[in-house]
């Protein structure tokens, strides 16, 4: 055996090809994930963590579709919160609450899944008209701030700026009843 300048054994080397796989995964639609309710709406019971913010009784966790038909229901002119969605749905449900998290994540799924089908359909889920609380503009729908100011103000909204957020002027006069 030979050795090396250090006085190690060489050892004899050898070459092993690895054939790469390349795993190709198809990302949902926004329009797919609006219709895969995995099992929701579902009703849970607040617990001890929950109710120091929320006080006691039971949240509605609702579906996405579930927040897409309240969306759809908003004529134009008209606007509607979050806030208004998640009481809509906690009384449809006689629950205390709905779920805040998730109603923000089917709406901004409901958002996606219009601008999907625009085109496609006669009427889309009309996003632009579901505002944060307070009246604020929705960074995340698609088009961000300046789409859908453009999109309320063809309706004959007035849009202003307040601090880094766009409002609808007189938005709990505008507010749709759902």
């Amino acid at each position: 055996m030979r050795k090396t300048l250090e006085g190690l054994p060489r050892l004899i080397s050898f070459r092993v090809d690895f054939s790469l796989v390349i795993r190709v995964v198809k990302r949902k639609t926004w329009t797919e994930k609006l219709e895969d309710s995995k099992g929701l709406p579902r009703v849970e019971k607040i617990n001890d963590k929950m109710s120091k913010v929320w006080g006691c009784g039971t949240m509605v966790i609702p579906a996405p579709k579930e927040v897409d038909e309240i969306m759809r229901k908003v004529p134009a002119g008209k606007v509607l919160t979050i806030n208004e969605i998640r009481a809509a749905l906690a009384k449809r449900h006689n629950t205390t609450i709905c779920c805040p998290i998730t109603t923000g994540i089917f709406a901004r799924i409901a958002a996606g899944a219009a601008e999907e089908q625009q085109g496609k359909i006669e009427h889309i889920t009309p996003y632009w008209r579901t505002l944060k609380g307070g009246g604020v503009i929705n960074e995340k729908y698609p088009g961000g701030i300046g789409g859908q100011k453009r999109l309320l103000q063809k309706e004959g909204h007035k849009i202003a700026q307040r601090g880094k957020n766009f409002v609808v002027v007189d938005y709990a006069k505008l507010l749709a009843r759902v």
